[in-house]
């Protein structure tokens, strides 16, 4: 009989294993405290959504829309796609819902993105995002406070090395007098463009500012600055923000090459940048986009925000030596049971100590006690709840502390043996003082 093939995941889908997806809720859970306390409410929106939302909103010159979606056909001929980004769902979620009429918005969302690009370390097909939008206001200060969050995270994961650029795009007409000098600039130098920055300075001539073509970056030095086009109302917010960043004590460069690849931002664009991982250096960005509520059918509404790539983050975090990332969950408690009654009575303490907040592994099945309390030493475990023949037949428990305390001896703790209704309470006060 011939040995069926195996099936493997499809290329840039990644499985997140045990061992690194308790770094992964940790990572999340930071997040998600740092926006709670700014008073920022989670959105959850479809993986899936009309192919015309993403062609509608990020455009349909960009590389996202133009080669690196994955769209399809449904059974009922609708074109449908699988989410690239979360600001277009987010938008679109508010619209349908009724959340930007005369309501002002501080949302975030974490989940599965997907782009058919080349896989690369810490950049996948399928990748996972947590964002942050914001609706309703077109000042700085809003600006200001989700970069002051953005470093909140950042020092709460303990990520270090990591710079913040930020750049001005204008209003629509300071884009277009910008767009019209750029490309007359390049037309004068299309002999030492590549070639993808020769098809896009027909289509898209500021995503050729973002080019990581060296030869077309020495080039670009000499290249108009779009903060010369600004008109004084963008000119003023974009000081303004620079004012309020000071005042936070948040370091920043002011990068006029910064475009970031979506054609619906105007004025501030950002990002977090890590120097030390070159072309993959981005760990956050974003901008303002005060159009798209309105170009997708709501009214007049000014947003911001950003999305962060969590492969990128987390790996970045492991390559730095992080204490976040060397931390490994355990149990606190083991619990080692010899025979059939025991084992009953086993999972009956492990349901009691459970009801008590404290997080218990028992062993299950049979097992010698001198390879049960292997297990439990590897486990990484606080204590040992032993459940033996004198144990069973007492109604008792022995605790035995496997790890040292804080006495002048420095090892464990002296082991007793007690009634098994009160072994939720001991353990309990013992993990405390240990």
């Amino acid at each position: 009989m011939s040995k069926k093939a195996q099936i493997k995941a499809v290329r840039g889908m990644n499985d997140i294993l045990p061992g690194e997806s308790a770094l992964w809720q940790t990572v999340e859970s930071v997040c998600a405290s740092v926006f709670a306390q700014y008073n920022y409410r989670q959105i959850r929106t479809p993986v899936i959504e009309s192919t015309h939302l993403f062609s509608r909103s990020i455009g349909a010159d960009t590389d996202i829309v133009s080669k690196e979606m994955y769209t399809f056909e449904d059974r009922n001929g609708d074109s449908l796609t699988l989410r690239p980004e979360g600001t277009a769902s987010t938008v679109r979620a508010g619209i349908e819902n009724g959340l930007f009429y005369n309501q002002q918005q501080r949302l975030w969302y974490v989940g599965p993105m997907f782009r058919h690009e080349r896989p690369q370390k810490g950049r996948y097909r399928q990748f996972h995002q947590i964002g942050v939008e914001c609706y309703g206001w077109s000042s700085a200060d809003i600006e200001a406070e989700v970069l002051a969050m953005v470093q909140q995270v950042f020092q709460r994961l303990g990520l270090q090395r990591t710079e913040l650029q930020i750049n001005s795009l204008g209003d629509s007409t300071a884009r277009s007098q910008y767009r019209s000098a750029l490309v007359e600039f390049l037309s004068g130098n299309v002999d030492q463009l590549d070639d993808d920055s020769k098809n896009r300075l027909a289509t898209n001539p500021l995503r050729i500012l973002d080019s990581k073509n060296q030869s077309v970056q020495a080039l670009l030095g000499d290249a108009p600055s779009i903060l010369d086009y600004l008109s004084d109302e963008s000119a003023a917010k974009f000081a303004d923000l620079q004012a309020y960043l000071t005042a936070l004590e948040i370091p920043f460069t002011i990068n006029p090459r910064l475009v970031r690849g979506l054609d619906y931002y105007n004025d501030t664009v950002f990002e977090w940048i890590n120097p030390e991982f070159g072309a993959q250096s981005t760990v956050c960005g974003g901008g303002r986009y005060d159009g798209m509520v309105e170009q997708l059918g709501g009214q007049a509404t000014p947003g911001f925000g950003f999305g962060m790539g969590l492969e990128r983050l987390i790996q970045i975090l492991q390559e730095q030596n992080a204490e976040i990332a060397q931390q490994q969950p355990h149990p606190d408690v083991f619990v080692v049971s010899v025979g059939e009654q025991a084992r009953s009575q086993a999972i009956v303490l492990q349901k009691s100590m459970v009801n008590a907040g404290v997080c218990v592994q028992c062993h299950m099945g049979d097992g010698s006690m001198k390879n049960q309390f292997k297990r439990a030493d590897k486990s990484g475990a606080t204590i040992a709840v032993v459940l033996g023949e004198d144990e069973v037949a007492a109604g008792a428990a022995t605790i035995k502390p496997l790890r040292g305390s804080p006495g002048e001896s420095g090892g464990p703790a002296a082991q007793q043996t007690i009634a098994q209704i009160d072994v939720a309470n001991v353990v309990t006060n013992l993990l405390e003082s240990l």
